[in-house]
Order: structure tokens, then sequence, then C-alpha cells
């Protein structure tokens, strides 16, 4: 199984008057999506099932890239990191699955794939971590494929 930890892209900031889940990309964020999807897109399998976060700015970010994607509710921002991995099947599913979600909770569930604990990892906006399993169940047999920043795709 292969899961891919998807950072939404630069959202405006929040504020008072605006609720969490309404927040947007801005211009660089749409850009961000747009490269970074363009770049999964040509890596991952056909049958990726890809899910996000109901966030409007998670929701733009798996728009760019232009695919079929299902929102899911366990995905919100501050969802635990265990929610990640049970709305991926992790490690139980055969296919590769797509999160597209907020920090912290990427970097702590990435932490909690590579070292068993739920760690403050840092995850930046836009990018994309890409964990596989060589075997099925086997937690020792779990490695980082890729980390992809979409600064570095080729505009």
């Amino acid at each position: 199984m292969d899961l891919i930890l998807w950072r939404h892209a630069e959202a405006e900031p929040g504020d008072e008057g605006l609720p969490d889940l309404e927040r947007q990309l801005t211009p660089k964020g749409q850009k961000q999506a747009k490269r970074m999807g363009q770049w999964l897109d040509s890596q991952l399998p056909h049958g990726c099932r890809i899910l996000a976060s109901p966030a409007v700015r998670t929701i733009q970010t798996a728009e760019g890239l232009d695919r079929k994607y299902k929102t899911h509710p366990e995905l919100v921002p501050g969802a635990e990191p265990e929610a990640v991995l049970q709305a991926a099947n992790w490690p139980n599913g055969k296919d590769t699955v797509l999160i597209v979600g907020h920090q912290p909770t990427l970097g702590q569930a990435a932490a909690l794939l590579m070292t068993g604990e739920a760690l403050d990892w840092e995850m930046k906006k836009a990018a994309a971590w890409w964990f596989s399993q060589r075997e099925p169940g086997d937690p020792e047999s779990i490695y980082l494929k890729a980390v992809m920043s979409a600064d570095l795709v080729v505009k």
C-alpha cells in the first residue's frame, strides 16, 4: 500500500469573522495546488483513492489535481493523526491513497508512520510526503518514498 499526505496550499489567514473551514487559497496557493497537482497526476496510479478534508482550502488544493476525490469528515483541522490512517485504511488497504489535509495532523501522521509516535513534524504548505509499505502489515517495512514541495516542481 502507498499513502501520500498532501498538505493544503497557502490559504488566507484566519480571522474572527470567517469560520476556519471556509478559508480559501490565496492566488499563490492556487498556483501551488496546480503545480503540485500536475506533479502528483504524473506519478499517481489511475486507481488512486483521493480523500480531502471538508475545508474549502483542502478542496481547492485537491481540485489542483484534476481528479475525482471525496471529502472525509474525519479529516477536519485538528483531527488526530490516527484518524488520517483510519480514513486511508492504513496499513490494511491495497490501493494507493492520497490524503489532502492540515497541519499539525499530517506532520503527526508522518511521524507516527516513521517512528511509531505522533511527533510534531512540520510539513510545508502544498508539500506531499509519499509513504510505501514493502510487506503488508509489517510496520518495519514502511519507508518514505518521496517528499516533494510545490516550489521544486518545474513550472
